[in-house]
């Protein structure tokens, strides 16, 4: 029996895509051989690189002036490579501070040259309960971009509008609720994604840039720290982490077949309405710590009348096949991570183990 996954990250993944690849694992469309020991330059793998990019654009509606891209080191390497490319000595860059994440973001970029905090949510308690309105963010419309986070996996808030960052490039880390929604990318300049969480397995992110914005970045840094340098060669400058590609290929498959983002939205809207309707209607036993009209989609927290309750409750529900729920170590509580490969079965039987829990322990 396959485990019920609420895991942050790496996430559980669509069955049918790992059905898929697991059918294909030996021999890959008649060719003897597994995806993993195709050539990146052969045409059987460049026809699964290029479906996935085609796919990506389909179910984003992404619009000619964008161009997707496939690169490695994950979220972390885009705190740097993003100003690395786009803050050059003597101009600066704006940071909206929404969580560890946007910190981290931040701070990175600091290394390479002078960004400033042009609005952050965090209280006198040095935490993260909303995410800030359009008015308590100030942008320098000097800046060479604006850095958001749109959803935020520690504490559980999210954008569910996009700030206007007027002429000002919008620089997004969307790693954890792409493809959860329909997404107007021609607000974005450069949006970012981990792929761990909706996409497909750890060890790869895609980018969707602005083809006009590539040609912006800076050309004195490694050349394959260049967005340019990848955009120029269709992500296959080097050796991509080839098997995946081919596994978000699936994945993107599967959403396509779901009726893609419309579809998600709606899922994703059910399966929040019942798990946030829980917590609500439970209120005396369980507290949610974000203001409603930030309340992730994607990362549900809550706490519980004690830490021992917590703990028990994380042991309990593995027991009954549930895991993934402890949160993050540096805030305690619960977390439920609801990615798109969470069904709203999945959901269903979580609130009833939490009505049950609640009635046992209250």
């Amino acid at each position: 029996m396959r485990a019920i996954n609420f895991s942050a990250g790496p996430a559980g993944l669509p069955l049918p895509a790992l059905e898929k690849a697991r059918d294909e694992l030996l021999d890959f469309e008649g060719t003897g051989m597994s995806i993993m020991e195709q050539s990146h330059r052969g045409k059987e793998y460049e026809r699964v690189h290029f479906e996935a990019i085609n796919l990506l654009k389909e179910l984003l509606a992404i619009p000619d002036t964008h161009q997707v891209l496939f690169l490695q080191g994950g979220a972390h390497l885009q705190f740097a490579m993003v100003p690395m490319n786009y803050l050059p000595a003597g101009r600066s860059a704006d940071y909206v501070l929404t969580g560890v994440w946007a910190e981290r973001a931040f701070e990175e970029a600091k290394t390479v040259g002078k960004v400033r905090a042009a609005g952050s949510s965090q209280n006198a308690n040095q935490r993260y309960t909303r995410v800030p309105t359009q008015a308590e963010v100030q942008v320098d419309p000097a800046a060479t971009y604006l850095h958001t986070t749109s959803n935020n996996t520690i504490y559980g808030t999210q954008f569910h509008s996009f700030l206007d960052t007027g002429s000002v490039p919008h620089v997004c880390d969307m790693s954890s609720d792409i493809l959860s929604r329909p997404v107007d990318v021609s607000r974005f300049s450069l949006i970012y994604a981990g792929a761990q969480k909706n996409i497909g397995p750890s060890g790869l992110l895609a980018v969707i840039i602005r083809k006009d914005f590539v040609k912006q970045g800076r050309t004195d840094i490694p050349k394959f720290l260049r967005y340019s340098t990848h955009a120029d060669n269709d992500s296959l400058y080097n050796t991509p982490p080839t098997f995946a590609i081919y596994l978000m290929r699936n994945v993107l498959q599967w959403l396509k077949a779901e009726g893609g983002m419309s579809a998600m939205q709606r899922r994703n809207a059910q399966k929040a309405e019942l798990l946030y309707g829980c917590i609500d209607k439970m209120k005396d036993f369980y507290r949610a710590p974000v203001e409603n009209g930030s309340r992730s989609l994607m990362n549900v927290v809550f706490r519980l009348p004690s830490e021992e309750l917590e703990k028990q409750f994380v042991a309990e529900a593995l027991q009954a096949n549930m895991v993934g729920l402890k949160g993050h170590r540096s805030v305690g509580g619960i977390r439920v991570s609801t990615y798109n490969a969470v069904s709203v079965d999945d959901i269903r039987a979580l609130v009833s183990f939490m009505e049950t829990f609640a009635k046992g322990k209250g």
